[in-house]
């Protein structure tokens, strides 16, 4: 009976232990989460935008050519760090990249841009976050590839590395032939 009451705590420490081994070699990537958005149309909103002084409305946006859209913020340092691939995505002729500042100071986000560049065509103001909650978006930064007829067709939660660049790129290349 000792030998029962030994054997079976065994047994359920090293299935445990073969979990946490599963989990660690298995080739995940964190940064991969799940988009309910993939392969629907852009959510539908209304904002303010940054440089113009005029409405920012995706219906008006979206559905005419490649956009990448980058969720940002200048108190992200994430979002400075991704910044000179951002400035890439914008010299490539077939693409507009398009900007949703989340949750930050207009008159920052406008001296970031001198600073730094501005790669975006447009940028839509989303103050509360409201848009960001429609996108899906977990945190800051947060990339978008949408297609010509406006549907998202990819997402990336988190920084834009030089590995993450060539992936997006790749992406792009296959929707529009972009080199």
């Amino acid at each position: 009976m000792k030998k029962k009451f030994f054997i079976l705590p065994l047994i359920f420490f090293l299935l445990i232990l073969l979990s946490f081994l599963y989990i660690l070699v298995s080739e995940r990537d964190p940064y991969n989460l799940p988009s309910n958005l993939i392969n629907r149309n852009v959510p539908i909103f209304e904002t303010d935008s940054l440089f113009k002084n005029e409405k920012f409305s995706s219906k008006q946006k979206f559905g005419e050519e490649i956009i990448l859209v980058n969720f940002f913020a200048t108190w992200c340092k994430p979002c400075h760090d991704e910044h000179k691939y951002i400035m890439d995505f914008a010299n490539k002729e077939k693409i507009k990249v398009i900007g949703i500042n989340y949750k930050d100071n207009d008159k920052k986000v406008k001296e970031f841009l001198k600073k730094l560049g501005n790669p975006y065509s447009e940028i839509a103001i989303d103050r509360k976050g409201r848009i960001a909650i429609d996108w899906g978006v977990y945190g800051i930064p947060e990339t978008f590839i949408v297609n010509s007829e406006g549907v998202i067709k990819y997402r990336h939660a988190g920084q834009v590395t030089k590995k993450i660049y060539k992936k997006i790129n790749s992406i792009l290349n296959e929707i529009s032939n972009v080199k």
